[in-house]
């Protein structure tokens, strides 16, 4: 029984010394988060190790189809040109300065076959990764698009730089969301929630349900499907949301607030979120 205790007392005054030093990195300031100064090596392992694990537990049952028909391929390559060199380099093209300077730094994709698996790669593009500054591309690409990049990276280990230099020339323009001819449908909540964070509502506005550092730029939005207006102007309508938030423009000229391209699908989504803030 005392051995028991013993051992009770010894891991709680552990238990109490790890917390302490925690607070104490947290609440001190000693902790350096510029991005001029890494992550400590331990850090980084850690957190990297946690990232692999989580993916590869998260895209255990996705599906592969076939990734290797050519205009998958060039398709690929004018997305992955537009929208992923900038950080990620490419052989024989460096990284943008963005994808230089941050941190941690996000690496070249010519060996990503070495560490990940094709629908692993997926599932990253696709929810990107949390405090990395890699996106959640599914609010700017749909699904197709999104195997499409994986296609082509998943043909990036087998190009030169001079082959994948002709692929990008042959790949013409990058393919665009087709969003505007896709029927109609009812806002989904739950994934409006999501669309008003990917679309960086929260940077502006207080918006219940959503993480942020409690800006102060635009007026928060609790208690929105109360208010009788939209923007001093407009019945609060769901069709009336959806204009004001896909073009604010259109409907107050002199607003501050942008437009942020904003499909309607995803509009729709985020008005059925915003509807439950009363």
């Amino acid at each position: 029984m005392k051995k028991a205790t013993l051992v009770l007392t010894t891991v709680a005054a552990l238990l109490g010394v790890a917390l302490a030093g925690a607070a104490v990195v947290v609440y001190s300031g000693v902790y350096n988060v510029a991005a001029t100064s890494q992550h400590l090596q331990p850090v980084h392992s850690l957190l990297e190790t946690t990232m692999r694990n989580s993916v590869r537990w998260r895209a255990r049952n996705i599906a592969t189809p076939p990734l290797d028909d050519a205009p998958r391929l060039l398709r690929g390559a004018a997305l992955f040109r537009d929208h992923c060199v900038q950080c990620h380099g490419a052989p024989g093209v460096a990284q943008a300065d963005i994808g230089k300077s941050m941190q941690p730094v996000p690496g070249p994709l010519v060996d990503a076959l070495q560490r990940w698996r094709p629908r692993e790669i997926y599932w990253i593009t696709r929810h990107g990764i949390k405090m990395s500054g890699m996106p959640a591309w599914q609010f700017r690409l749909d699904d197709n698009a999104v195997w499409d990049v994986v296609a082509f990276v998943n043909a990036l280990p087998t190009l030169s730089p001079q082959a994948y230099a002709q692929a990008t020339r042959d790949a013409g323009a990058a393919p665009q969301r087709a969003d505007a001819a896709a029927p109609l449908r009812a806002g989904n909540v739950e994934r409006g929630k999501l669309a008003l964070g990917q679309y960086a509502c929260q940077a502006c506005h207080t918006i219940p349900g959503i993480t942020s550092s409690l800006p102060n730029v635009g007026p928060p939005l609790e208690g929105l499907a109360s208010r009788s207006l939209i923007a001093g102007k407009l019945l609060n309508t769901p069709d009336n949301l959806v204009l004001w938030v896909r073009d604010p423009k259109a409907v107050k000229p002199l607003t501050a607030m942008p437009g942020m391209g904003v499909s309607e699908g995803d509009a729709r989504d985020m008005a059925a979120y915003l509807a439950t803030l009363r």
